[in-house]
């Protein structure tokens, strides 16, 4: 599902020149412009033009994902994960919050990508998620989509940007989609947002429902604690995802259940659930990135669901300091990491140097 509007944008320089199957493109439109402004130049002339404008001698520029290459793998739809849904294969999310993020969960193979509210705290530093605005999401938004070309995106809806009125929720969602570029948005709350959902729906907009430990009213709950704990609220959960089912969702988060109550709901839904602290009988579950890779400093609280996969802080904080300890003592950069100029060349500059600081 492509974003809107993504035929109509014109292609940057940097999307050019790092996409493999397009590098001939600026190389066509170098030789159109000089035909245009000296036909009689030859083919033989404009090469070291050609090539030049392929050489790179600068890290600052964010290559695409190599969509193109023969292996890559199809672009994930609704369709797709509805038929992951129908044969009982679980469905694989997880969250990103920039390019290099989003570029490492599409290769890896991701179903889908959430840019989730939750990057007010693992990216931005903010105590919570209610701090997190709009535009910021905006931001995030436009960044996952262009590292991650296959997963099927979903934009978070921040507090603030949905509850006034359907009407709200409507025009918040129509950004996400034109501006931020996913192609789904997820929304907290239970029944009550039913009406709310049923308009966004109408709109064209696929939606991602999220109940139980919804964070955004995590005041209004008494802090991040576990839903679904005695029958009654286990009841409402249920009621909150018939309800949202209803409204046009096509799939629902259960954050924060016990796995049984989990279970028990998914059971009587006809669209998938994702879980996140909901136990194994979901249809399908997420994680933060930045939570489960380890790429947080040792002390800061991890919830219990969050599984640690990798130990990105150790590992980043053990080359940074290697790094300081090689700029420290001059060892970096040497030769190699440094580019060469003949003995020849450097020999008139350093002769005219001399004669500049000789007068």
């Amino acid at each position: 599902m492509a974003a809107p509007g993504a035929a109509l944008r014109p292609l940057s320089r940097a999307v050019l020149t790092a996409s493999p199957a397009l590098r001939v493109a600026p190389c066509r439109l170098h030789q159109s412009l000089l035909n245009r402004q000296s036909p009689s130049l030859s083919s033989a002339s404009r090469s070291p033009l050609t090539s030049h404008t392929q050489t790179r001698h600068s890290s600052y520029h964010s290559p695409e994902p190599s969509s193109n290459t023969p292996n890559a793998r199809k672009k994930v739809t609704m369709h797709t994960l509805r038929n992951l849904y129908k044969k009982g294969e679980p469905i694989a999310m997880i969250t990103a919050h920039d390019f290099p993020s989003a570029r490492a969960a599409d290769e890896s193979g991701m179903d889908m990508v959430l840019v989730g509210d939750s990057l007010g705290m693992v990216a931005m530093g903010l105590e919570n998620t209610t701090e997190v605005i709009i535009e910021e999401m905006l931001l995030h938004c436009r960044s996952v989509a262009r590292g991650a070309k296959h997963a099927f995106l979903v934009g978070d809806l921040p507090m603030g940007s949905y509850e006034i009125s359907p009407a709200q929720a409507v025009a918040s969602s129509l950004r996400f989609i034109k501006e931020g570029h996913v192609h789904g948005v997820k929304i907290e709350g239970g029944e009550e947002l039913a009406p709310t959902i049923k308009r966004i729906t109408q709109a064209g907009i696929p939606v991602v429902g999220h109940i139980g430990l919804t964070p955004q009213r995590q005041n209004a709950l008494g802090g991040f604690r576990v839903q679904g704990k005695t029958s009654a609220s286990a009841i409402q959960l249920l009621r909150d995802a018939l309800a949202l089912q209803d409204a046009g969702v096509f799939m629902l988060v259960f954050e924060a259940m016990p796995p049984e109550v989990a279970a028990l709901i998914t059971s009587k839904l006809t669209v998938p659930s994702i879980g996140i602290g909901a136990g194994n009988g979901c249809s399908g579950q997420v994680l933060v990135q930045v939570d489960m890779l380890g790429n947080f400093q040792p002390g800061r609280f991890i919830p219990k669901f969050v599984k640690k996969y990798a130990d990105v802080w150790g590992e980043a904080t053990r080359g940074i300091i290697q790094y300081r300890e090689e700029v420290k003592s001059r060892a970096f950069p040497s030769p190699e990491y440094t580019y060469p100029i003949s003995k020849e060349e450097l020999a008139k500059f350093e002769k005219t140097v001399d004669e500049m600081y000789r007068k």
